[in-house]
């Protein structure tokens, strides 16, 4: 039977693959006829079209179609077993942090596949310096770490010291 925390972690990822599938859809029909604007939201935010053929910061670029199937077979390995540590997982924190992560994995993995590049659309910036351009699965998948990482170093050593004292 699936625990509560892995149906709860389920529909995060689902709510969180819906939100960055419409507004990349919704990015791409404002960019259609002018692709390469910029469209000014706020002083430190901008909305801009960019194509990510590599990995996270644009990093390993994918040059041609079969490097573009390498990594959706890595990242769909990748959010597979993420998937099948969440069906396991019984911690709320735990199941939270991976239905951020497998939602925002299966996002990009879904752009990967239909463009062969990443959908990024997010310019935040600020006197003068321009953070790399990111999209909701970017925010997800982040969101995603950090909360494992505070799991790891700071919830986890907690659990860890209750279960000594008991």
């Amino acid at each position: 039977m699936i625990s509560r925390p892995a149906i709860m972690g389920l529909g995060l990822a689902l709510v969180g693959l819906i939100a960055d599938q419409a507004t990349k859809r919704a990015v791409l029909l404002t960019f259609e006829a002018e692709p390469f604007r910029r469209i000014e939201v706020t002083p430190f935010f901008d909305l801009v079209l960019v194509w990510n053929r590599g990995i996270s910061y644009g990093l390993f670029q994918a040059g041609s179609a079969a490097q573009v199937w390498m990594l959706v077979g890595l990242m769909s390995a990748i959010t597979l077993a993420l998937l099948v540590w969440l069906l396991r997982n019984r911690d709320p924190l735990v199941a939270t942090a991976l239905g951020l992560l497998i939602g925002g994995a299966i996002g990009n993995t879904i752009d990967r596949a239909v463009h062969g590049a990443v959908v990024d659309f997010v310019s935040l910036h600020a006197a003068g310096f321009y953070w790399y351009v990111f999209n909701l699965a970017d925010v997800w998948v982040v969101a995603g770490v950090a909360l494992l990482l505070y799991d790891a170093f700071i919830a986890g050593g907690r659990q860890d010291a209750d279960a000594r004292r008991d």
